[in-house]
C-alpha cells in the first residue's frame, strides 16, 4: 500500500508541468549529469543571500543531514531504540533500518510534493531551502525514493511476521490517509491540526515496534509515549511558527510550551524514578529535548534559517545518550 501511494504521487511530480519552472529545465539551461560536487554547488547557492550579520552557522554536514531528509530518518530510530531501551525490548537489526527506510521515502516524497504544489499554484514564497533543494535534484531524489520504498518492501516480505504486519498495516493506512489528505486538491478540511497528526504518526510508528515485543505495555511506558508525542507538536509547531515569522519577531507561545513540556518532562522524571529508572531516564531525555527547542526559539535571531531548522531535529536526539550505558 505504501509502495502504491508513492508510486501514484511520484508520477503526478515526474509528469507535472510546473517542472519547468525549475533552473535545471529553463531553455538554454543544460541538464549536467548529478555528481556530488552539483549537490554541494546547489547547497552554497541556496544558502546565497542569507541574512548577513548571523553568528551561528551549522556545519555542513548537519546542513545536508537535513537537506537530504536524513533527519527525520534519524530521529525515528533514537526515539525507537530509546523506547526498546525503556521497554527493554532487544529490538532485530532489520526494525530500525525498516523505520529508516519507511521515513526517509515518505519525508522525501512529503517535500517533493510540497514544492509541486506550490510551483503549481504559484505560491513559490512559502517553499523552503528543504524544498528547493529536492525539486531541483527531483530525479535524483525520485529515483532514491523509489530504490528505498522497494528495499523496505522487500524486508516487510522477507522478515516481518505475519501478526505484525497486520498491526503495521492500520499504522499504514492511516499514514497514507494523512498524506493523500495533506497533498490533496485544496478545500478538503482536517480534524486534526498537521502538527498534532504529524506528532501522533511518528511517534506511534516509533513505538509499535516495541509495543509488539513487549510483553506488558506499562502506564509509565504509555506516559513516556504521550510525552514524546508532545515532544514532537513542538518540533512541528515551533517549525511552522519560525518558518512563518522573521526572526525578529517574538514567539512567546513556543517558550512557554517548551517550558511547559520541559516542567512536566522533569516532575514525570522524577516521579518514574522509583518505579523503573530507565522510562524516567526516556522521559528526562525528552525534556532535555524541549529545553534545547525553547533555547533555539531564544537565539533564532542568531541564526540562519538552514541552521535553525536543522538543529530543531538535532536536539531531538538526547533518547541515543541512554543506549551508552
Amino acid at each position: 500500500m505504501l509502495l502504491q501511494t508513492l508510486l501514484r504521487f511520484w508520477h503526478r511530480i515526474v509528469s507535472s508541468p510546473c517542472g519547468m519552472t525549475c533552473d535545471e529545465d529553463r531553455p538554454g539551461r543544460s541538464r549536467g549529469a548529478f555528481t556530488i560536487e552539483s549537490m554541494a554547488q546547489t547547497l552554497i547557492s541556496l544558502e546565497h543571500g542569507q541574512p548577513k550579520g548571523r553568528i551561528l552557522e551549522a556545519v555542513r554536514p548537519l546542513r545536508l543531514w537535513h537537506l537530504l531528509s536524513l533527519d527525520a530518518p534519524t530521529v525515528a530510530v533514537a526515539w525507537s531504540l530509546g523506547f526498546a531501551n525503556a521497554a527493554r525490548v532487544q529490538l532485530p537489526a532489520w526494525v530500525p533500518v525498516l523505520l529508516a527506510l519507511v521515513t526517509w521515502a515518505v519525508y522525501i516524497s512529503d517535500r517533493l510534493l510540497d514544492a509541486q504544489s506550490a510551483f503549481r499554484f504559484e505560491q513559490i514564497q512559502h517553499l523552503r531551502t528543504r524544498h528547493h533543494y529536492h525539486w531541483q535534484h527531483r530525479r535524483v531524489f525520485i529515483a532514491l525514493a523509489l530504490a528505498v520504498a522497494c528495499s523496505a518492501v522487500w524486508i516487510v516480505v522477507s522478515f516481518m511476521p505475519s501478526g505484525a504486519r497486520e498491526r503495521n498495516m492500520l499504522l499504514a493506512l492511516a499514514s497514507a490517509i494523512y498524506f493523500s489528505s495533506v497533498h490533496a486538491p485544496t478545500g478538503r478540511r482536517r480534524l486534526l491540526p498537521k502538527e498534532l497528526l504529524v506528532a501522533i504518526l511518528f511517534t506511534l510508528g516509533c513505538a509499535l515496534p516495541v509495543i509488539g515485543r513487549s510483553t506488558a505495555i506499562s502506564p509509565a511506558f504509555v506516559a513516556a509515549c504521550v510525552f514524546f508525542a508532545g515532544l514532537a507538536w513542538l518540533n512541528c509547531h515551533a517549525i511552522e511558527r519560525w518558518e512563518s515569522m522573521g526572526p525578529s519577531c517574538l514567539a512567546p507561545r513556543i517558550r512557554f510550551a517548551a517550558s511547559l513540556l520541559t516542567a512536566s518532562g522533569l516532575l514525570g522524571a522524577i516521579a518514574l524514578l522509583v518505579v523503573d529508572s530507565r522510562e524516567s531516564a526516556l522521559i528526562g531525555a525528552g525534556a532535555a529535548s524541549a529545553a534545547l527547542l525553547g533555547l533555539l526559539d531564544v537565539f533564532r535571531g542568531r541564526m540562519t534559517p538552514l541552521t535553525l531548522r536543522s538543529a530543531a531535529d538535532l536536539v531531538l536526539l538526547t533518547p541515543l545518550v541512554l543506549l551508552l550505558r
